[in-house]
């Protein structure tokens, strides 16, 4: 990839009454009956300190009114790359636990055997042997046994992972089709009534990720706003093209978010321009900011949703969602399956 150029400074300073990175959060194509109410950033004068307007914001998420509509069909998403600690988890879950606040249906499975998806989704009893995507890679377990609702929201379910899954790379080198398990398990869910899935993989291509990458038609990739973030980028492009032109012609990057960014810096804005450069309108215009809550919400087995629903990482989550929707209705499928 080419070196990032970056803007004039006078771009990198965002406007001090907006208490969010995320740029926008509607698009015109999209009418007022099915576009979400936006969610204030600004202190009413009702709420003239931050830590009320912070409690108004989070009773309008964690209390509202408007419900996304659902998409036209199902949409799969592979979320993926091969570069640790970009967000790959982060933005799973907390998308996930975003689109389920606002009404809709969602599952998380867990790919990674580290389980911190799992984590976050607040399902705790993951000992060896419960019922995880262990069981379904490996064909033990239909995929309708192994899922696990979060404590957190009846819509949001999870295919959790377990320490078993640490050796399902090796015991799948022997299986026959072994790089479709995951696509054949995830047939059953046909018959369901999941509009969002997200499949969270390691930080790296091997037979797990692999899996995932055949199992979705659709590939979102978080990229972290920072210059060794770009490094890996092309060769899991390359890789993305081997896996679509021998074993997924469907495979289509379609969405990457920026994350991790901090507007104080010049290096997030190059960053961030030689991404939209070589992704073009694939990259959301929200962008998620580096955030300390964000963080810390895994650590008490919540997204940052549940975690601390006002907060500026939340606010850019459920505007990442709602564009996510948003394109969705704009261009997306005809029809549901």
């Amino acid at each position: 990839m080419s070196t990032p150029v970056g803007r004039p400074a006078a771009a990198r300073h965002a406007d001090p009454s907006r208490g969010a990175v995320s740029r926008e959060t509607s698009s015109p194509a999209v009418s007022r009956e099915t576009s979400p109410g936006p969610v204030s950033r600004e202190t009413s004068p009702d709420y003239d300190t931050p830590i009320g307007a912070a409690a108004e914001r989070a009773m309008q998420v964690l209390h509202t009114h408007n419900r996304l509509p659902r998409p036209k069909r199902r949409r799969v998403f592979t979320v993926a790359n091969q570069k640790g600690g970009v967000g790959k988890t982060t933005t799973a879950v907390n998308l996930a636990a975003a689109l389920a606040v606002q009404g809709i249906k969602t599952l998380v499975i867990d790919l990674d055997p580290q389980g911190n998806a799992s984590t976050a989704l607040g399902i705790s009893d993951r000992q060896s042997g419960t019922p995880s995507s262990y069981e379904v890679l490996i064909g033990e377990m239909p995929v309708h046994a192994a899922l696990r609702q979060s404590p957190h929201n009846e819509r949001l379910f999870c295919i959790p992972a377990t320490i078993d899954l640490a050796g399902a790379e090796i015991e799948l080198v022997s299986m026959v089709a072994r790089e479709n398990r995951l696509r054949t398990a995830l047939s059953e869910l046909d018959d369901s009534d999941f509009d969002y899935v997200f499949i969270d993989c390691p930080p790296s291509l091997g037979l797990l990720t692999v899996n995932a990458l055949v199992a979705a038609p659709e590939v979102m990739i978080p990229i972290q706003c920072e210059y060794y973030a770009l490094e890996g980028v092309s060769q899991l492009m390359r890789n993305i093209e081997m896996v679509k032109a021998h074993l997924n012609p469907r495979l289509e990057v379609t969405t990457v978010l920026l994350t991790m960014y901090d507007g104080r810096t010049k290096l997030a804005d190059q960053v961030a321009d030689e991404v939209r450069r070589y992704f073009g309108d694939r990259v959301l215009r929200t962008v998620i900011p580096r955030s300390v809550k964000v963080s810390e919400a895994p650590g008490y087995s919540m997204t940052i949703i549940d975690y601390d629903p006002g907060s500026r990482g939340a606010m850019s989550y459920l505007d990442a969602s709602r564009e996510l929707v948003e394109r969705d209705l704009v261009g997306g499928p005809e029809a549901r399956p």
